[in-house]
């Protein structure tokens, strides 16, 4: 097997390209472009809940979804639609 001698030249190439990507990730998350539909155990991983949790706030109307052959999905512009709406402002007045 041939030996590859790797240089700073070559990482730093790497870190760039890799710096790229990260970036482009980045970019198309704040767009909404990486998922339309997220499964149940996305969901329960994004807003860090339990499946109790979940089914509480499918079944409450919270939360809207679609169910299709047993699996159910949540569009992720929705769950952040809910996010937005139930956002709550605190005031920055501190009282004693």
């Amino acid at each position: 097997m041939p030996t590859s001698i790797i240089t700073t030249d070559d990482l730093r190439e790497f870190k760039m390209e890799l710096l790229d990507d990260i970036k482009t990730l980045l970019a198309k998350q704040s767009k909404g472009q990486l998922k339309k539909y997220l499964k149940s155990s996305e969901v329960m991983d994004l807003l860090q809940v339990s499946p109790g949790t979940l089914q509480n706030l499918r079944i409450n109307g919270t939360l809207p979804y679609t169910k299709i052959g047993g699996i159910i999905f949540y569009e992720a512009e929705e769950i952040q639609n809910v996010l937005s709406a139930n956002r709550v402002q605190h005031g920055t007045t501190f009282k004693r």
